[in-house]
């Protein structure tokens, strides 16, 4: 995901808010005001936007989820340009946000971009966190018992997840469409990947996540993330120095199983000293800051080993769903979750530029048509991963496959390191974002008619029917 360049943004955009010293303040300092107001501004946008998506979303029965995309996308740089970020090639100028501040506080142009750059810093830190919180609480939902019942078959589902897709791009590019070598296995490798956090929302939203199915996504979506980036890093190694570099490789699959399985295998022990902290502490908070402590390590310790923040997050999770305060904990994280997670989803939307599926637009033509060859191979080789779940009889093989669809934060990802590592072309950069958007936004509603009606999710305790076999 994008947190490795955001940890720079973390420190520069606490530093913005720190009141200047009066002997040492700089022309940022003396902005840091502004900086926090555009902040509350765009965050304010971000939760009008996601409560009135989510509601809309609700009225047509579908996943709330996804009315947060949708609002994330009019916000953002496709519509209404409120919640934009200098990445997507838009200035200071061209954001709602910075012309209510400019005409409030009258800043020079250079001043305004140093503003406007700060505050996205700001705000992509704060969707990380919310996708860190999600996934923390995506694991203490999961049953890990259940999830080590279904592993095999989850890490066969990823393998195949990652293999057809990858294949069937790469070879396509160059066959169909005469990709030079490179460029085509970057695009392959921007098919391989699942977006956990989308779909892992749905779920829960479904009532499924405890299910089979669900276990098996989710699993199988953890998996693929692990995969994805050592295909990434392959990837960046080819596009950097056209070779790739071996030793990296085998210390990502190593570091990335060990610290995993090490998570899971370890959990008793966390647990217990988990327990003994709660049992200790008598002031408010005892169970929830020692659990996001617990969380924000791992989470921590991933990045700091090259794996992903999630990975850890979600790690955490699992091993605490195991916990004797594990009940409590759900109910107290749920209103943290509601607070931060919906600036991630809002913010995945908003960075969205619907502008690259205008035919009109010359450079857009050549990548429409590569597009549509991308979707296909990005939908029904994620499908396929369904029919290839063994010793599970009358499991929903449509609801697994569609589960592995949507791209998401993950597919931007790919897209933005080729497109800056100069790799990729505007017709084959253009045709990945468009591959991202509509696996993205297709996969929740096609998710929730392979599961058919909606499961309320059981009570505190009780067995889910799809865990009654």
């Amino acid at each position: 995901m994008f947190l490795n360049p955001t940890i720079t943004a973390l420190s520069s955009g606490i530093a913005s808010l720190v009141p200047p010293i009066p002997l040492l303040a700089t022309v940022e300092a003396e902005n840091s005001p502004i900086v926090l107001s555009g902040v509350l501004l765009s965050l304010v946008v971000i939760y009008i936007a996601s409560k009135l998506g989510a509601e809309v979303a609700i009225k047509f029965d579908l996943p709330p989820v996804l009315g947060e995309l949708v609002a994330g996308v009019i916000v953002g740089v496709s519509a209404l340009h409120l919640v934009v970020f200098p990445e997507s090639g838009l200035s200071a100028s061209n954001s709602g946000i910075m012309t209510v501040l400019q005409s409030i506080n009258h800043l020079s142009p250079a001043a305004l971009t140093s503003v406007f750059e700060s505050q996205s810093e700001v705000i992509s830190v704060l969707a990380e966190l919310g996708v860190i919180v999600l996934l923390f609480e995506i694991g203490l939902e999961s049953d890990l018992r259940q999830l080590k019942e279904v592993g095999v078959q989850a890490v066969v589902v990823a393998c195949v997840g990652v293999a057809v897709p990858f294949a069937a791009g790469t070879g396509g590019l160059m066959i169909i469409f005469h990709t030079a070598a490179i460029p085509a296995i970057f695009a392959g490798a921007a098919l391989t990947a699942t977006s956990i956090g989308i779909t892992s929302k749905v779920l829960s939203e479904l009532g499924r996540l405890k299910s089979k199915e669900g276990q098996i996504i989710v699993g199988a979506a953890v998996i693929d993330d692990v995969l994805g980036i050592i295909v990434l890093a392959v990837v960046a190694s080819l596009a950097k120095t056209g070779e790739i570099d071996v030793v990296n490789v085998i210390y990502l699959i190593v570091s990335a199983s060990v610290f995993l399985l090490g998570s899971i295998l370890l959990g008793g022990i966390f647990n217990k000293s988990f327990t003994a902290v709660v049992e200790n502490l008598k002031t408010r908070g005892n169970i929830v800051i020692p659990a996001f402590i617990f969380a924000l390590f791992m989470a921590f310790l991933a990045n700091a080993i090259h794996l992903e923040a999630i990975l850890g997050a979600f790690a955490a999770g699992l091993v605490l769903d195991e916990s004797d305060a594990r009940n409590e904990l759900d109910e107290l994280v749920k209103p943290i979750a509601d607070m931060v997670v919906p600036i991630f989803f809002v913010t995945v939307g908003a960075r969205a530029d619907l502008g690259v599926l205008n035919p009109t637009v010359p450079d857009n033509r050549a990548g429409l048509l590569i597009a549509a060859f991308l979707i296909v191979v990005a939908i029904f080789g994620k499908i396929v991963t369904g029919w290839v779940v063994f010793g599970l009889p009358g499991i929903n093989r449509l609801a697994i496959g569609v589960g592995m669809v949507p791209r998401g934060e993950v597919g931007l990802v790919f897209a933005g390191i080729g497109s800056a590592s100069g790799v990729l072309d505007k017709p084959l950069e253009v045709s990945i974002i468009i591959m991202v958007i509509l696996t993205t936004f297709l996969a929740p509603p096609f998710l929730r008619i392979a599961f058919g009606d909606t499961v309320e999710p059981p009570a505190t305790g009780e067995p889910s029917s799809e865990q009654i076999v």
